[in-house]
């Protein structure tokens, strides 16, 4: 295989030739560098790029080549804490600010002997769904370079779909690596709340946030989820609950399983018609290799995103409490303590983080909490029910990921709520705690040619099932081999 096919291959196959010494650690980071090189002047993944210690770490892993991840490269989310890199969470807030410490992904990521190259960009402390909330340049999908690459993890997606990484590590708290992996054309898995640690990721929505990776096949996702889950007691949240064989999952057989369709969810409006074309495709594909298809109800479908939407902002309010130029983050100096924590909010966050915070201290109002939060609460706990009775009937629930393909950069910005709206089919699965995940599922017809996603959502802690219908669908097609074509660097 050329140098230029060597950032294409599967995290999987490069672990593999690796410890079989057919593969050098170096020779890997050195053709992903390249093709970085080619890529990022215009995809304008990355934020931070360190060859120097990717190298350092490329020729430690060669040295003992061991590990499920074994000379893997990789990037990060710049929302998890890193000692040798800045965190920045993509906020001025936090600009050059780098942790004394290694998060717990950092360090189960180089246990398992990943190269980490950099960290990647995101919508401003996570809060967004086009990845446009950014102190930098917007990044840019791969497939059509004027649409938006989707958020909050888009830098990930983007970097994963245009060859300069295998694998990235992103973060979901109602969609943000589900929509830019279908935006993208990847895979993007988001486990149970609770199977990975959130110790060194930084805070959004506690109660929704969960870390998860972003590759290009359903098997290399199970990979490197088996490299970050487990009980850390570094988290008094993170389950100690046995995980299910993952790579096994990848190669079980799909016939017998049923999938359930929440047929009334298709009828919403805004509904894209080559989404529907693509979603009926894809489920004809699962029939074909022998999954049931039956028909399941949500009834509270519609309620999840005004109650997401209320929980999270209430939690971002209370979580970014602390930046306040005090005790953490950039400080502009103004007279007195009152007028120093505004200006340095004021500098500090962008406009979404902004309102979110503003919405989320209305909420949480003592003659606003039990209207908005407490009621929230309630729908949160009734969709958590509906799920658990579909899944009475079904092993795994199919919906389209985003009701439409990219969008435009820039066409939304003025528009939150259609932005909001966009993560209908995807904040059921944070609100009620499950594993869910995207993949490609075909594109959108004309010019420019979108990819589609298809989700996938199973029951609290059963990874494996929404495994194994990932992966029998992605035998069953080839819309995960395509890539995109991107023009050659001019700096």
């Amino acid at each position: 295989m050329s140098a230029e096919d060597l950032p294409w291959r599967s995290a999987a196959a490069i672990a593999d030739a690796v410890r079989a010494g057919e593969l050098t650690p170096a020779e890997v980071l050195a053709a992903c560098l390249a093709r970085i090189d080619a890529c990022e002047p215009h995809v304008h993944a990355f934020v931070h790029r360190d060859d120097a210690l990717a190298r350092e770490a490329a020729a430690r892993v060669g040295a003992t080549p061991a590990g499920a991840l074994c000379g893997v490269p990789l990037g990060l989310k710049d929302t998890f804490v890193t000692a040798d890199m800045p965190t920045t969470a993509g906020s001025r807030i936090l600009a050059g600010w780098r942790p004394p410490y290694h998060g717990s992904h950092a360090r189960r990521l180089d246990d398992a002997g990943a190269v980490r190259i950099g960290k990647l960009s995101l919508d401003e402390f996570a809060m967004g769904s086009s990845n446009e909330n950014v102190v930098g340049e917007v990044v840019r999908n791969p497939w059509s370079l004027d649409r938006i690459a989707g958020g909050s993890s888009g830098g990930a997606a983007a970097a994963v779909a245009s060859g300069m990484l295998p694998v990235a590590l992103g973060s979901d708290t109602g969609g943000s690596i589900r929509q830019p992996a279908a935006m993208c054309g990847v895979v993007g898995l988001k486990p149970s709340w609770g199977r990975v640690t959130r110790a060194g990721m930084i805070a959004f929505a506690s109660s929704l946030d969960q870390a998860g990776p972003i590759t290009r096949s359903v098997r290399d996702a199970a990979l490197v989820l088996g490299a970050i889950a487990g009980h850390d007691a570094l988290d008094s949240t993170c389950s100690d609950a046995e995980l299910p064989n993952l790579l096994a999952a990848c190669d079980a057989t799909v016939a017998g399983r049923r999938v359930g369709i929440p047929r009334a969810t298709l009828e919403l409006p805004g509904l894209d018609d080559d989404v529907r074309r693509a979603f009926d495709e894809a489920i004809a594909a699962l029939r074909d290799a022998g999954a049931q298809i039956v028909d399941v109800e949500l009834p509270h479908f519609a309620a999840a995103i005004p109650a997401y939407y209320v929980i999270c902002t209430a939690e971002a309010a209370s979580n970014l409490a602390r930046y306040d130029g005090i005790r953490y983050g950039v400080r502009v100096a103004a007279d007195g303590l009152d007028a120093t924590i505004e200006a340095s909010r004021s500098a500090g966050f962008g406009a979404e983080v902004r309102r979110r915070i503003l919405l989320g201290t209305f909420v949480l109002r003592k003659d606003s909490y039990e209207h908005y939060y407490g009621r929230a609460q309630r729908v949160r706990r009734l969709i958590a029910q509906d799920y658990a009775a579909a899944f009475a009937r079904c092993d795994v629930i199919a919906t389209p990921t985003a009701p439409q393909p990219a969008f435009a950069i820039g066409e939304r910005v003025s528009d939150p709520l259609a932005l909001y709206l966009g993560d209908v089919f995807t904040v059921g699965a944070n609100l009620a705690a499950l594993p869910a995940i995207s993949i490609p599922a075909g594109f959108s017809r004309g010019t420019p040619r979108l990819p589609i996603g298809l989700q996938l959502v199973g029951p609290r802690w059963r990874e494996d099932a929404v495994l194994t219908v990932a992966a029998a669908h992605e035998r069953a097609t080839s819309w995960h081999r395509e890539r995109p074509s991107l023009p050659e660097a001019t700096a």
